[in-house]
């Protein structure tokens, strides 16, 4: 029933620039702040980003040096995250993530799949 489904992932040329969405279906969009996260081979999964629950306030790790944007839709239950400049070691799966930030069930988490994102000449 609960379903987030990732898109917008593929082969991009370094400097280059992708837009991903996350559409989740199956809870309450606009009380769960979402996430995104990647994970290239060989490492652990990071935080990329992450938005409140109707867009107020924004995090970023470090790497994404101002070249990434989270922003999230909930009339259309979406999450994007425009990345811009684009370097190899961009190179993951994406994965979103929903966390309830209200009561009843208050830090219930969701994932979704995943969609590959590959920077290389």
């Amino acid at each position: 029933q609960v379903q987030l489904v990732e898109s917008g992932g593929g082969l991009v040329q370094p400097g280059g620039s992708l837009r991903l969405s996350c559409t989740a279906s199956g809870f309450t969009f606009n009380t769960y702040a979402m996430s995104w996260y990647r994970q290239a081979p060989g490492k652990e999964r990071e935080l990329v980003a992450d938005i409140t629950t109707f867009g107020g306030r924004t995090n970023y790790a470090n790497f994404v040096e101002g070249r990434f944007t989270i922003s999230r839709d909930n009339a259309k239950n979406t999450v994007y995250l425009q990345m811009n400049s684009l370097k190899p070691e961009d190179t993951a799966v994406y994965y979103c993530k929903a966390v309830k930030m209200t009561y009843p069930h208050y830090g219930t988490a969701y994932w979704g799949q995943g969609t590959q994102v590959t920077v290389s000449s």
